[in-house]
């Protein structure tokens, strides 16, 4: 029997599993098996999102694993994302729908505004123009907001936030919402720990999920010479004194962090292993210690959108 996971209170009263299974970059030809895993090993939470294109093979697990009584929909936590193209207010509706009938659910316990800035509507996910420049849409984000707002009170999603929020943008929504964001699911590891706007969000009763726990080792745009987290000497080390992998520790690190985290993986050892992180806890002085390897290195840029004008991580401070 799988131990159970903790669950973290949202400031709606509903509830989320301390950590889930991340399927960003995971192939729509391996990521049916490795949910399929992942629900086996103990996992309730799903992180999905529709720009990963691989919405339906994740919904094939998910019916399976149902169909096979290992779980029911109940006991799962679903989450996925409003892609850019789709934040004209007469497109969030139906962008949500497609996202159920791709994962055959009837709704989403979390569904989330991806990204801040607005793509260009009506076309592909990633429209250019004859240069290869993304083409943006001015639609605001608390726009977009406001369309997500009634999908709760119909029951077509249980909780709603945002992912990739600065803070003044994040401060920004709430001066407007009358549904509270839940969440900001941003990229956090040690090398960009994001205490202050962790503290910024707490401060507002917002909780953080981390995206790229491990440092995101796979991202398509890694260069040869760039740090890799998972080979840290100082990680290593910790490790090896807990009888721990680096990966465990740095989902730990997380846990032991106050956040939620969904590290990603395709490998049925590797979802395993990663599971295998509740019998122990890091000291405060290993979190301490971890926290000091931060250095700002941002692995996920987002370049392809750099000078539009809700872009998160241009001249902000955090």
């Amino acid at each position: 029997m799988a131990p159970k996971i903790p669950v973290v209170t949202f400031n709606n009263g509903e509830t989320i599993p301390v950590f889930g299974l991340g399927t960003w970059k995971s192939k729509p030809g391996e990521v049916t098996q490795a949910v399929k895993d992942a629900i086996d090993i103990g996992y309730r939470h799903i992180d999905c999102a529709y720009v990963y294109g691989n919405e339906k093979e994740v919904g094939e697990a998910i019916t399976s694993k149902i169909k096979e009584g290992v779980v029911t929909r109940e006991d799962l936590f679903i989450t996925s994302k409003l892609w850019n193209t789709f934040h004209r207010p007469d497109l969030v509706r139906g962008a949500l729908q497609e996202t159920l009938d791709n994962l055959n659910v009837q709704y989403l316990d979390l569904y989330l505004i991806h990204w801040p800035q607005a793509y260009k509507e009506d076309g592909s996910l990633f429209p250019t123009d004859q240069s290869g420049k993304i083409q943006f849409s001015d639609v605001d984000y608390v726009d977009t907001w406001k369309a997500m707002e009634p999908l709760v009170k119909e029951g077509l999603v249980k909780s709603i936030g945002v992912s990739n929020f600065n803070s003044k943008q994040l401060e920004r929504l709430l001066q407007h919402a009358t549904v509270k964001p839940v969440v900001n699911q941003v990229e956090c590891h040690p090398y960009l720990n994001q205490k202050r706007l962790k503290e910024f969000c707490e401060a507002r009763g917002v909780k953080i999920t981390a995206y790229s726990p491990l440092g995101s080792p796979d991202r398509p745009w890694a260069k040869p010479d760039d740090p890799q987290l998972m080979e840290d000497p100082k990680l290593k080390a910790i490790a090896d004194r807990l009888g721990k992998t680096v990966a465990q520790v740095l989902i730990r690190y997380q846990i032991d962090s106050g956040n939620i985290v969904i590290p990603k993986s395709v490998t049925r050892s590797r979802i395993a292993s990663n599971f295998d992180v509740l019998d122990f806890k890091l000291s405060r002085e290993d979190v301490a210690l971890i926290d000091s390897f931060d250095c700002g290195g941002r692995l996920v840029p987002m370049t392809a959108s750099l000078g539009h004008k809700h872009h998160p991580f241009e001249n902000e401070e955090f």
